[in-house]
C-alpha cells in the first residue's frame, strides 16, 4: 500500500488523475475494495491536488464519476451473474460480511446502496448484491448517485484540506468519519421517514365526513 501512495503523490497530474480514478472505479467494479479502499485513493486525490500537482474540481469529478461508474458495474456484473457470482472462494472468506450485507439491502433497499458507500466492504458487496437481486435499475441509480457525490467530493475535499496530514487522515477515513456519515444518514432518514408519517396522517380523509 505505500508503495502506491507514494507513486500517486510523485507521478504527473495526468497519472494522478488516472490513478486515483482507477482504484475508485475497481474497488466496486472489480471487488479489490477487500485490499484498497477507495477512500484512501480519493483522500489521495485531494492530497495531490493541495499541493498544487492537480485542480481540485477535476479531481473531484472524476473520483464521483468513478465511484458511480464502478457501482454501475458491479450493478450489472450481480444482475448478469447472478447469486453464483457471490459464492467464490474470494468472496466467500468475508461470508460473515457477505450476510451483514445482504441484510443490510434487504432491510433498507436504496438506502444500503447510499450508506454502502461510506463502508469499505459494502461498497464492493452491496452493488452487485443489489443487481442479483434485481433491484429497479432507476432506484439503484438515483441512490449511487447521491452517495458517489456525497463520498467522492467529500473525501478528495477532506485530502485537499488535510494536506501533508494525509498519513493522520487515511486512519480514521474507514471509522470515525464513516461512523459518523452512516449515523447522521440513518438519523436523516429517520427524521424523513418521521415526517412523510405525519404529513400522511394529517392529509388523511376524515372517516366520519360525507356519506
Amino acid at each position: 500500500m505505500s508503495g502506491i501512495v507514494d507513486g500517486i503523490l510523485n507521478v504527473t497530474p495526468a497519472l494522478a488523475y488516472t490513478l486515483v480514478a482507477l482504484l475508485v472505479f475497481a474497488e466496486d467494479a472489480l471487488f479489490i475494495g477487500f485490499v484498497i479502499p477507495g477512500e484512501t485513493a480519493a483522500v489521495l486525490g485531494g492530497v495531490v491536488a493541495s499541493r498544487g500537482q492537480a485542480e481540485l474540481v477535476i479531481m473531484m469529478a472524476l473520483v464521483v464519476v468513478s465511484a458511480v461508474a464502478g457501482d454501475t458495474v458491479g450493478y450489472e456484473v450481480g444482475r448478469r451473474a447472478g447469486p453464483g457470482l457471490l459464492e467464490n472462494r474470494h468472496v466467500l472468506r468475508h461470508r460473515d460480511k457477505l450476510d451483514r450485507a445482504r441484510d443490510f439491502l434487504r432491510r433498507r433497499g436504496g438506502w444500503a446502496v447510499f450508506l454502502g458507500r461510506f463502508v469499505a466492504l459494502f461498497r464492493a458487496l452491496v452493488p452487485a448484491l443489489a443487481g442479483a437481486s434485481r433491484m429497479h435499475y432507476p432506484t439503484f441509480l438515483a441512490f449511487n448517485a447521491a452517495g458517489g457525490l456525497l463520498w467522492g467530493a467529500g473525501f478528495v475535499l477532506l485530502g485537499y484540506l488535510a494536506g501533508n496530514s494525509y498519513g493522520s487522515v487515511a486512519k480514521v477515513v474507514g471509522g470515525d468519519v464513516t461512523a459518523a456519515v452512516v449515523v447522521g444518514g440513518l438519523v436523516a432518514l429517520a427524521v424523513w421517514r418521521f415526517r412523510r408519517a405525519r404529513g400522511g396522517k394529517r392529509g388523511a380523509p376524515d372517516g366520519r365526513a360525507g356519506g
